[in-house]
């Protein structure tokens, strides 16, 4: 790992979003309830706040971080079969919460994923990236759509 001590804890927050489309009706089901599994939104915005607080445990350099928030938001586009998802993550630290962030939204992407496939294996989750980070000595970074080949259309 990186040796931090030095650093100046700053406010810190990374925003990231990725999106998994699915077939109509599994759409459908999964806005309707229909889903063996159960609440397939709610599970997946718990699923990532706790892989948010597990990051560490699973990329082998990042540092344990006590995260003071997470945001896990999820936006249905119908016309699309897409849901979108968007994490926000927020700590006073020494070292930034990028990963936490990229961690929670694909968790919650594959958790959709799993509540789901035994209707729909053609799930495509895609386009995880940084949206914006802040904090810290390289300051803020906002992407470009230019910087990015995503899709997401917020």
């Amino acid at each position: 790992m990186v040796d931090v001590s030095r650093k100046a804890e700053t406010l810190r927050e990374a925003i990231v979003r990725g999106s998994i489309f699915m077939k109509p009706a599994t759409f459908k089901k999964i806005m309707s309830g229909k889903i063996a599994k159960g609440d397939v939104l709610s599970v997946a915005k718990v699923a990532g706040i706790m892989a948010a607080k597990r990051t560490s445990e699973i990329i082998p350099m990042c540092h344990p971080l006590n995260l003071s928030h997470v945001e896990v938001n999820l936006f249905p586009f119908e016309k699309e079969s897409r849901i979108e998802i968007e994490v926000k993550v927020r700590i006073k630290a020494r070292t930034g919460v990028e990963m936490e962030g990229l961690v929670a939204v694909a968790t919650a992407g594959l958790t959709i994923y799993d509540m789901c496939k035994a209707i729909d294996r053609g799930m495509v989750l895609t386009d995880i990236h940084l949206v914006k980070k802040t904090g810290g000595k390289s300051g803020t970074y906002v992407v470009r759509s230019s910087e990015s080949g995503v899709r997401s259309k917020r």
